[in-house]
């Protein structure tokens, strides 16, 4: 799928929104999946939609829906619907019943992905995913795609929920690649300010792109060093050296 053009306001320009000084290419690039390697939209708004279904909720229109893609699931449905931890339970069984069978094939890869990974791992840049998505369904998406050994490790969320935010994925990540911000150069690569937050708790900055689910105001103000519109951009900037 090709990533979406951007309209960008006036004060915005491409890589000066963000001035970021140059550097020399990091050593680890942490990747988000839906809504920067994939575009699985089609899937988490489908398998949502049942959910309200059979909590009797009225459905939110399609620009409501986008705003929910990218952080946990049992996040949005406590902070937007007051779900109580038992809800959160019944709804993730409901929700997943449906999307291990199909909703996490109703999903592409963005138009130069394969590429640029192929790109960094010539590179000897280690990559590696951290995604709220549970390990489960992120391996499965990752390997149906093909692009599983582009990674070192798919870093990921867990089914039971202990492990379910983005600073704690990570935190998991690290640990796997025995890696820190003290010792390695590492970004992190999102599209919502949830990828750029998390990453800051471990001292690590965050490039954001725009053919995702956010916006450039929404991860300007959490925080990213740089925006980008094409993996073309993003692959020079991350060869950015002194």
């Amino acid at each position: 799928m090709r990533p979406t053009p951007v309209a960008y306001p006036l004060e915005f320009q491409p890589g000066t929104i963000c001035p970021v000084p140059k550097q020399s290419p990091p050593d680890i690039v942490l990747f988000d999946l839906d809504g920067t390697l994939t575009d699985a939209a089609p899937g988490i708004v489908n398998g949502m939609r049942i959910v309200f279904d059979r909590f009797d909720i009225e459905q939110p229109d399609d620009a409501t829906m986008r705003t929910y893609l990218g952080p946990p699931l049992a996040v949005t449905w406590r902070e937007f619907y007051d779900f109580t931890d038992e809800q959160i339970v019944e709804a993730l069984a409901i929700y997943r019943e449906y999307y291990h069978d199909v909703g996490m094939f109703e999903n592409e890869v963005f138009d130069g992905i394969p590429a640029l990974l192929q790109q960094l791992n010539d590179d000897d840049i280690t990559l590696a995913t951290a995604t709220s998505k549970p390990d489960f369904s992120a391996t499965r998406i990752i390997e149906h795609f093909g692009l599983h050994d582009h990674f070192t490790f798919i870093g990921a969320a867990n089914l039971e929920g202990t492990r379910d935010s983005k600073a704690l994925v990570i935190e998991h990540t690290l640990e796997q690649l025995k890696a820190t911000a003290q010792s390695h150069s590492i970004l992190m690569v999102g599209d919502r300010h949830h990828d750029v937050r998390g990453a800051k708790e471990h001292g690590i900055d965050t490039i954001g792109v725009l053919w995702g689910y956010g916006d450039a105001d929404e991860l300007t103000t959490a925080g990213a060093i740089s925006l980008v519109q094409s993996t073309v951009e993003l692959r020079d900037r991350l060869a950015e050296t002194d």
